[in-house]
């Protein structure tokens, strides 16, 4: 079975797209185009250092309601955009649980919290903890890990299957990062608007009746995932028993809020 919508992606007005859509059992149900070929995942770094946070937590070298970040904020905190850091500056514009504000910031005081629990450099951590036991040699984390991964829809399926079926983790572990945390945050969607709520879970942005959004009419609530500014996206739709990887070479923009929902229906619809 190959899934016909996914040639939708030739219609993009982008020089280059990949894209794939792969089962909780790790069936792939279809690629098209180039999807060994390498981009910049922007964004969507940000579920990939998140399953590695979720991996030292299951080791026991960091906890969830340890103190991390600024004073008051948690590594729950950080995971869940609320620790009140700025977008791209490590300064507090709010205290810690009040506010939705994503944080590129959040996630980089994340993985340097994780290096110090450790005693190994956060992208040498995200390498040994998910990127090597799932197989995913073309995927690196190349500075920041809120936004410096580059990575291959090959990659980021074996990631999407993983996430649906966990081996590397307690699935009780996964559940919670695909709960709603601090329900009833206000906050800003990066371009989308304001939303209220605007819910998240422990790395994960949870669809719910967010309006606009960048998943599909038909993405069931439960859909979770991540987008980035380089025109990259992985959802994961539970209700659907499947997950969507789309990766591009043209910064996200007005031709993905309308490009992607019209996709994500189309292959909502063929699943």
């Amino acid at each position: 079975m190959s899934l016909k919508s996914l040639a939708l992606i030739e219609n993009w007005p982008v020089p280059t797209a990949a894209a794939g859509v792969v089962r909780a059992d790790g069936t792939v149900l279809g690629t098209h185009g180039p999807a060994g070929q390498r981009f910049p995942l922007a964004s969507v770094t940000k579920p990939l250092a998140a399953y590695a946070v979720l991996v030292a937590y299951e080791e026991g070298a960091v906890e969830f309601d340890e103190p991390a970040g600024p004073t008051g904020s948690t590594v729950r905190h950080l995971l869940a955009h609320t620790s009140g850091l700025a977008f791209d500056e490590h300064r507090v514009t709010a205290p810690p649980g009040e506010r939705r504000l994503y944080s590129n910031a959040g996630f980089e005081q994340l993985g340097d919290h994780v290096a110090r629990a450790t005693d190994i450099p956060f992208a040498e951590y995200l390498r040994q903890a998910v990127l090597e036991p799932l197989g995913m040699a073309s995927t690196t984390l190349e500075g920041s890990p809120a936004k410096d991964g580059v990575s291959t829809v090959e990659d980021l399926l074996r990631f999407a299957a993983e996430v649906q079926a966990p081996r590397l983790l307690d699935p009780r572990t996964v559940a919670e990062a695909m709960t709603v945390h601090y329900p009833g945050t206000k906050g800003v969607l990066p371009g989308y608007g304001h939303q209220n709520p605007n819910d998240w879970g422990l790395g994960f942005e949870i669809r719910d009746s967010k309006s606009p959004h960048w998943t599909g009419s038909s993405s069931s609530p439960r859909t979770f995932g991540h987008f980035g500014q380089s025109g990259t996206f992985l959802w994961i739709d539970p209700d659907a028993g499947a997950a969507c990887v789309a990766l591009t070479d043209r910064a996200f923009g007005p031709w993905a809020t309308e490009a992607w929902p019209a996709f994500t229906d189309a292959v909502r619809a063929e699943l």
